[in-house]
């Protein structure tokens, strides 16, 4: 077992949604497999009752809210993309529950294996045989002209501050420590974590960031500015976005693409490490280079092997 304790009573969380006929089947292979193991599965409030629309299983399962609370879950088993696991991360965060992704979908960046291997990641979940990676996440705030805090929220991914209107460019200072760094009209701003940095960080230009690196990246949309350069700053830095007083328009921030707050002229996002981190569950550690390869099925013919380190030059 690589885990440290374990639950008196084994509730493990199953997100899944009803869209697609394959992930109703695996969810169904999930949940019986749990159950036949002795342990509790659960379902989240949006997928309880269309799963139960589909099939009959589903019907009896608890459902997390109203039977089981977030904080005696054990594990939250996620079959979809990126996209799912990312609400499975936001279902859990008030607890201590690791996710353990499933892909069910295209590249699935997240994801700890595939679909075809799902029987056997399931009795590993059973047998409590995984380890649990912690990554690090962002807390993010909006504070008004006046610098009151007016909304928090926090990202897995990125925050992202966006121009509402196509049409209008946003006005923007970023500032690092309470300092000014550029001001530059824009599309928008992407602060990423290492997590985050192959989402939407890698499709704006920024850099890819290994899991292990603690650090933040900062990339700014379509500047029309001399120094608008992706920038990587340390995880104890805070990142600021002031939209400025002239900016014709609103933008809107939105972290993770699932939540989202009108940021007004005159709107600051302030961007720090969150104290809490995500929990990722992992049954293969391997090197975050294969899952690059393999995932963006990169080409690497010719490469000549391994070689080790031999220590400093003489």
């Amino acid at each position: 077992m690589n885990i440290a304790g374990s639950h008196s009573e084994r509730n493990i969380l199953v997100v899944a949604h009803a869209q697609r006929a394959d992930t109703v089947d695996a969810a169904e292979r999930v949940v019986s497999a749990l159950r036949a193991a002795g342990a509790t599965p659960v379902l989240a409030p949006g997928d309880a009752g269309p799963l139960a629309a589909e099939r009959a299983v589903f019907a009896s399962i608890a459902t997390l809210g109203d039977d089981v609370d977030v904080r005696d879950l054990e594990l939250a088993i996620v079959l979809g993309g990126d996209g799912t696991i990312l609400r499975a991360a936001e279902l859990v965060r008030d607890g201590t529950a690791p996710v353990l992704g499933i892909n069910m979908g295209h590249v699935g960046f997240l994801a700890e294996i595939e679909r075809d291997d799902m029987d056997a990641a399931v009795g590993r979940v059973i047998d409590l045989d995984y380890e649990v990676e912690e990554r690090l996440a962002l807390h993010v705030e909006v504070r008004d002209a006046a610098d009151a805090v007016i909304y928090e929220t926090w990202a897995l991914n990125e925050a992202t501050v966006e121009k509402a209107s196509r049409e209008r460019m946003l006005e923007v200072v970023i500032g690092v420590d309470g300092r000014p760094l550029s001001s530059f009209g824009c599309d928008g701003v992407v602060v990423s974590t290492p997590t985050g940095s192959t989402a939407y960080n890698f499709s704006a230009g920024g850099p890819v960031i290994w899991p292990s690196v603690q650090a933040i990246s900062v990339v700014p949309l379509s500047a029309h500015a001399l120094f608008a350069k992706p920038l990587v700053v340390g995880p104890d830095h805070t990142v600021s976005i002031d939209v400025l007083e002239r900016t014709a328009g609103v933008g809107i921030l939105w972290c993770d693409g699932r939540r989202s707050h009108e940021l007004p002229p005159g709107a600051r996002v302030v961007v720090c490490r969150s104290e809490r981190p995500v929990r990722l569950a992992r049954l293969h550690p391997t090197a975050f280079t294969d899952r690059l390869v393999r995932k963006f099925q990169l080409p690497v013919a010719g490469w000549r092997g391994p070689t080790i380190a031999s220590g400093d030059a003489p």
